[in-house]
């Protein structure tokens, strides 16, 4: 879908990077590497978005570090339009509103990291989930959007379990209710 806006590859990467994940942040040769480009193209993609001031940087020792401006009057929209495009906002609506009594549902992987790599790494956690009734609404949100969706079903006991696993990798918090067993 982006590609039928946005001409530039390399745009298209760095917007997926910052507003998929807006705690990502990245600095031109860690970005270059990340998606295999030249510093150049992604320098001139970089000063664009900048001007813009659809992303915002700061210096930290010798790198000028990038991340989306959350102030910027499009910043909602783009993430949005970021979303569609991946079909994380599918993944919302048509999975995690429907399964009942979830407590906390995150992506991890590529996605929580702003990559588009065509596979969903989806983790729900929740009591009384209707597995059933996952993998109908997985299997038909897959075929929506295009994509593979990988699901983790836990219950709060399994999670707190294996939370500190979790704890130390990204991930894109998609729900999350107060909750003190979290």
């Amino acid at each position: 879908m982006l590609e039928s806006l946005i001409t530039s590859k390399t745009k298209i990467k760095l917007l997926m990077k910052f507003f998929l994940n807006t705690n990502n942040h990245g600095y031109l040769r860690q970005l270059a590497k990340e998606f295999n480009e030249s510093t150049n193209s992604i320098r001139l993609e970089l000063n664009k978005l900048e001007e813009a001031k659809i992303l915002k940087s700061q210096k930290v020792g010798r790198n000028k570090v990038y991340q989306a401006n959350d102030a910027h009057p499009l910043f909602f929209d783009i993430r949005q339009i970021v979303l569609k495009s991946t079909g994380i906002d599918q993944v919302l609506s048509n999975i995690i509103d429907k399964l009942g009594e979830i407590h906390f549902a995150f992506i991890r992987g590529d996605y929580a990291v702003g990559k588009d790599s065509g596979l969903i790494d989806l983790v729900v956690v929740g009591k009384d989930i209707n597995a059933a009734e996952l993998e109908r609404v997985r299997s038909k949100t897959e075929g929506l959007i295009s994509r593979k969706i990988n699901v983790l079903m836990l219950s709060l006991s399994e999670f707190d379990r294996l939370s500190a696993n979790f704890n130390i990798e990204p991930k894109l918090v998609l729900l999350e209710k107060n909750d003190e067993n979290l």
